[in-house]
C-alpha cells in the first residue's frame, strides 16, 4: 500500500507540475491550429495548384498492377496521395514559416519599441534640471551682495 501511496503522490506531483499543463496546452493549441491549415491548405491552395496544372487531382494517379476480377480486388500503386501528402506537408510548412516569421518580426518590432521608450525615461531622468549649490557658489553670492551693498 505504501508503494502505491507513493506512486500516486509522485503522479500528482508530475502532473501538476507547469510543464505538464503548458505541453497540454500547446497539444490542444497544436491540434486547433492543425485543422486551420490542413483547411487552408486542401480547401483553398490544392484547388489553386490544380487548376494551374491543368485541373490534376494528385490523389487520383495511380498505376494498376492488378484490375478487379471476380473476388480480387484492384491493387494499384496509389503515389498520387504521395505526392498530394508532400505537397501537403510543404504548404504546412510555408505556412508555419510564414506565421512564426510574422510572430518574430512583431517581436523584434515591440522589443526595439520599448528599449527606445526605456532610451528615452533614462535621458529624461539622468538630466539634472538644476545644477547642485555648493558652498563656494554660496559665498560667491554673499560677496557679492555685499560688495554690491557698500
Amino acid at each position: 500500500m505504501a508503494k502505491r501511496k507513493g506512486f500516486i503522490e509522485e503522479f500528482k506531483l508530475f502532473i501538476s507540475r507547469g510543464s505538464v499543463i503548458d505541453l497540454a496546452v500547446g497539444i490542444i493549441i497544436g491540434s486547433a491550429f492543425t485543422k486551420i491549415v490542413n483547411s487552408l491548405v486542401n480547401d483553398v491552395i490544392m484547388p489553386l495548384v490544380g487548376m494551374v496544372l491543368g485541373g490534376i487531382n494528385f490523389t487520383d494517379l495511380k498505376i494498376v498492377i492488378r484490375k478487379e476480377s471476380g473476388d480480387l480486388a484492384a491493387l494499384a500503386i496509389t503515389y498520387g496521395n504521395f505526392i498530394q501528402a508532400v505537397i501537403d506537408f510543404l504548404l504546412i510548412a510555408l505556412v508555419v514559416f510564414i506565421l512564426i516569421r510574422s510572430i518574430n518580426t512583431f517581436r523584434e518590432k515591440s522589443e526595439q519599441l520599448l528599449k527606445r521608450k526605456e532610451q528615452e525615461i533614462e535621458e529624461v531622468v539622468s538630466e539634472p534640471t538644476v545644477p547642485p549649490i555648493t558652498d563656494i557658489d554660496l559665498l560667491t553670492e554673499i560677496r557679492d551682495l555685499l560688495k554690491k551693498d557698500k
